[in-house]
Order: structure tokens, then C-alpha cells, then sequence
């Protein structure tokens, strides 16, 4: 991906800012969102699970596997050879939480869950339509 046009000016998510923006850089998504190319995956979500999270079904999600998980982070889990995406806890009890109350947590104990990755990023369209196929990018399980 090429760089794209940057404005460096912070745009409120409240009332309107009567400042004008202007074009002060250009911003490669690949340097922004991709630190280690070798080690990172994109994956794309199927489900409800992490919702309250900011992580709906068709999103993209970009996953570094060379990341140490810690408490907190949303993980890509492998679970009986299936991926799922969920919250890493690990106090208390280590589990996979997911971020929507309908779904129970998933115990992290000696039954093979592995931890794929580490979730960097999610790319989210906010206009339905322009959602990339599905068989476009990798699947991945919510």
C-alpha cells in the first residue's frame, strides 16, 4: 500500500473545531499498523463475541505473533484447531474472555489452547457496502 495523504490536525468527536486542517505529511498505513511484516497476519472476524470490544463480523483484524500476550490484550486463540478471538485474562483465573455477555468465558487450562497472536489493530468499514469479500482476506473465528 502506498502512503496516503495525512492531515495532522486533531479532528473533535464533539462539537466542531472552526480551525481549517492542511496536508502536513503523508502516512503509510504499512508503517502505522505493520511493525513486523514477517510476523503479522490479517484475519477476518465471523461473529458477535467481542462486540464491546469495537470487534464486529467482517472486520479485519491484524495480528502480530511476535508479541508476548499480557492481561488485557485481545488475542487470536487456537482451541481444538479453531481460531477465536477474545480478551487475554489471566488473574484470578486464565481465560479467554469475550466482550459481549451473551458468550461464556473460555477456562485457559491444559486442554490445547494455543495463543496464535497478538490483535495490533482491527479495520472496521463504516460503510457497509465497501466491506471487502469474504473469501478475500483469511477467516478467522469470533
Amino acid at each position: 500500500m502506498s502512503s496516503l495523504p495525512f492531515f495532522s490536525e486533531r479532528i473533535p468527536a464533539g462539537f466542531p473545531s472552526p480551525a481549517q486542517g492542511y496536508l502536513d505529511e503523508h502516512l503509510d498505513l504499512n508503517q502505522l499498523c505493520i511493525r513486523r511484516p514477517a510476523s503479522t497476519f490479517l484475519l477476518r472476524v465471523e461473529g458477535d463475541s467481542m462486540v464491546e470490544a469495537g470487534i464486529f463480523s467482517g472486520d479485519i483484524l491484524i495480528v502480530d505473533r511476535s508479541l508476548e500476550a499480557v492481561a488485557g490484550d485481545v488475542v487470536v486463540a487456537s482451541l481444538q484447531g479453531e481460531f477465536t478471538v477474545k480478551e487475554l485474562q489471566l488473574l484470578p483465573t486464565p481465560m479467554l474472555k469475550p466482550r459481549n455477555a451473551a458468550y461464556a468465558p473460555i477456562p485457559i487450562g491444559d486442554d490445547g489452547v494455543d495463543l496464535f497472536g497478538v490483535v495490533t489493530f482491527c479495520l472496521h468499514a463504516l460503510r457497509g457496502g465497501d466491506r471487502a469479500s469474504p473469501g478475500s482476506v483469511a477467516s478467522g473465528g469470533a
